[in-house]
């Protein structure tokens, strides 16, 4: 049997017994049917298919355990799954993309403008106009997203930050970038000095009344 990843086990047990129902539904109604020679000959195009798809998830499943283990033997491992949203996997993504080099960003605005969260300002006469930034990492940027999205439900902090954001009018995909722009930040900053992340100095939290 499979070793299953955990998130795969959590996705099994919240979807796996409603798909089953669902589709044994589709599968055992009553359709219109072929030539018994073109429905067998569609049976075992399907099979193949089946059994090409069940290589492909093994073959993803060892890729994943492959990462884990060897990202975890990394000393900035544990830097880099100390922020809220990042596991193995994604932390794995980050490092490979950003490297491990800490003479290769000069600051914080250089990793920033590498992963594409920074934005672009134009200026012309008194008009001032702050640009999405295409030229970037896609691969970084893509995980970026994820991480983002995930520090949401870990980090009170990082929720404060998005809902003000929010409610200054950024969109959705807005909002999350700029989240992702200042966990990169935290992330520079914690990778040079070697700290791991700490909530209260990233997120400042609101004086009490």
């Amino acid at each position: 049997m499979t070793k299953q990843l955990p998130s795969q086990r959590l996705w099994a047990a919240r979807d796996l017994d409603r798909d089953i129902g669902r589709l044994r539904a589709i599968f055992t109604d009553t359709y219109l049917h072929q030539l018994p020679l073109v429905e067998n000959a569609m049976g075992i195009q399907l099979t193949a298919l089946l059994r090409q798809l069940e290589a492909a998830c093994l073959a993803v499943d060892e890729l994943a355990e492959a990462a884990i283990a060897h990202f975890e033997q990394h000393p900035d491992a544990a830097i880099i799954t100390s922020f809220p949203g990042l596991g193995n996997l994604a932390g794995a993504r980050v490092l490979a993309e950003i490297g491990d080099d800490r003479s290769r960003f000069a600051d914080a605005r250089g990793l920033k403008a590498f992963a594409g969260s920074a934005p672009i300002t134009r200026a012309s006469g008194k008009k001032t106009v702050m640009l999405h930034r295409h030229i970037k990492n896609r691969r970084l940027a893509a995980v970026g997203a994820i991480w983002a999205l995930a520090s949401l439900r870990s980090s009170p902090g990082a929720r404060r930050h998005y809902d003000a954001r929010r409610a200054a009018g950024d969109w959705n995909h807005q909002a999350q970038r700029h989240l992702f722009n200042k966990l990169l930040g935290q992330l520079h900053h914690c990778l040079q000095t070697g700290q791991p992340y700490n909530e209260h100095r990233a997120f400042t939290p609101p004086l009490a009344a």
